[in-house]
């Protein structure tokens, strides 16, 4: 990249520039104030370095892999130089794959795509539903859900107690049939509470199963070390890293990424095709690619995987213990803060002591949480989120509802001030400045003593500002 001049690294102690933090938002009493983003855990606002990088790319865009000018050249340079980035980013083994994709969702898709025949997934029911539902319905694949554990010891023993299983089906008791894998969230898009991943990895590889480890809430927070954790999979994405853009990525093990079929056929997977003609049947022979092009057909979001490259620098530069420390305050002071106010219940899978990230849910008694939620955008500019984090079955499980409850993500049934099974979620990270913790807290102790300034309805689902 000699003709591209990237961002320069800053002094950024705490919090790290990002766009949009000096947006003025309209309240509905009147006024305007800064808008307080604290719904991190949905997509993060960009680090300003990204941004920078990217804006010094753009004028050099061009075609990648199959050009040969200048700018085509540059791009594809920029665009492997990306993924290197991203896999020490990760602590990649030298055979890992790294595969850029469009989300941790999509990741996770991929690698499901490709399991063999005949592979047994365990996933947790707590997962997110990007970790909990793409396994379901592949041919060839059986699922099986272990339920809830209420600590990191029994999350390890639930897990060891069905791998000892899963491996007795096998001939004579001496081994399962078929592969495994193991699917398990880094840190809980719910509770922010972080998973044992090395001791479930230890685990799982003791039974002759491989493990993937959705790191979307725990790689903006902490490292991620795939090496040192020795997960076989690591999946993450962009827009939760403080990158602007639909990108994800999927790194790790390259046999079955290898041995499978590609995930979409088309240009950039194939190295060699040839149609081929027998008594007016046509048919095509194709040698796929044996690399990471082998699972992104089609032209590839270089500033994607530029813009995650770029997160991943800054984060690096930046230096997670102290990103780690300085988020460590933020968690103390908004569950003390909440801790003040009796009519809060904060939601929790593994207890107060748990090691956590900056996402925390939690309800309120005698408010719905749209309502609740509605009221602090309104009335002190701060987004949060409210329903089930697409991760129903876990908010079920820590409110205590049945299945068939009301409520779901992002659209709760209930009229304001009526019961619903949804929640509330606050979540930050690196780019919060301490006054938009600060006016959260001050919110919620005000909401909960005064009630709403303004009247609310529910509009196609969602609770609103009644404005006659």
């Amino acid at each position: 990249m000699s003709a591209i001049t990237a961002a320069s690294a800053t002094d950024t102690r705490s919090p790290l520039p990002v766009l949009g933090r000096d947006v003025l938002v309209p309240l509905v009493t009147g006024g305007e104030v800064t808008y307080a983003a604290l719904d991190y855990a949905a997509s993060a606002p960009s680090l300003q370095r990204v941004w920078d990088d990217v804006a010094a790319y753009a004028p050099y865009y061009g075609s990648v892999h199959r050009g040969a000018g200048y700018l085509s050249q540059l791009s594809t340079d920029l665009f492997e130089n990306s993924r290197k980035d991203v896999a020490a980013f990760l602590g990649c083994r030298p055979d890992d794959q790294v595969v850029f994709t469009r989300s941790t969702t999509d990741s996770l898709n991929l690698l499901a795509a490709v399991l063999p025949h005949g592979t047994r997934v365990f996933v947790f029911e707590t997962e997110h539903h990007a970790s909990l539902l793409p396994w379901q319905g592949r041919e060839g694949v059986e699922v099986g859900f272990l339920s809830a554990p209420r600590s990191p010891r029994e999350a390890v023993e639930t897990l060891d107690r069905a791998l000892a299983a899963w491996r007795a089906e096998g001939p004579a008791g001496g081994g399962a049939a078929g592969p495994a894998l193991v699917c398990v969230t880094g840190a809980s898009n719910v509770t922010g509470e972080l998973w044992p991943v090395r001791e479930l990895t230890e685990v799982a590889h003791a039974h002759g199963a491989r493990i993937v480890l959705d790191a979307a809430q725990l790689a903006p927070h902490h490292p991620v070390d795939i090496t040192a954790s020795d997960v076989d999979w690591v999946a993450f994405s962009g827009h939760k890293l403080y990158a602007p853009f639909g990108a994800g990525v999927l790194a790790g093990r390259a046999d079955w990424l290898r041995e499978a079929r590609p995930y979409l056929a088309g240009g950039g997977a194939s190295r060699k095709v040839a149609v081929r003609v027998r008594d007016g049947v046509g048919g095509v022979d194709v040698e796929w690619h044996t690399t990471e092009a082998r699972h992104e057909a089609g032209s590839p979001n270089v500033i994607g995987a530029y813009a995650i490259a770029s997160a991943c620098k800054a984060l690096t530069e930046a230096g997670f213990e102290g990103l780690v420390a300085r988020e460590r305050e933020l968690i103390a002071k908004v569950r003390e803060g909440l801790a003040e106010v009796p009519e809060v219940r904060v939601l929790s899978l593994f207890g107060d002591d748990a090691p956590r990230v900056g996402v925390i849910s939690f309800v309120v008694e005698g408010w719905n949480s749209s309502h609740f939620a509605a009221a602090l955008s309104a009335e002190y500019g701060i987004g949060v989120r409210d329903g089930l984090f697409c991760a129903h079955p876990l908010v079920r499980t820590l409110l205590g509802g049945e299945p068939g409850d009301p409520g779901e993500c992002g659209a709760p049934e209930a009229a304001p001030g009526e019961r619903s099974l949804n929640a509330i979620r606050v979540s930050f990270g690196a780019g919060t400045p301490d006054e938009h913790v600060e006016r959260f807290i001050g919110a919620v102790k005000e909401l909960v003593r005064d009630g709403a300034k303004w009247s609310y309805r529910t509009e196609d689902g969602r609770c609103v500002p009644d404005r006659g």
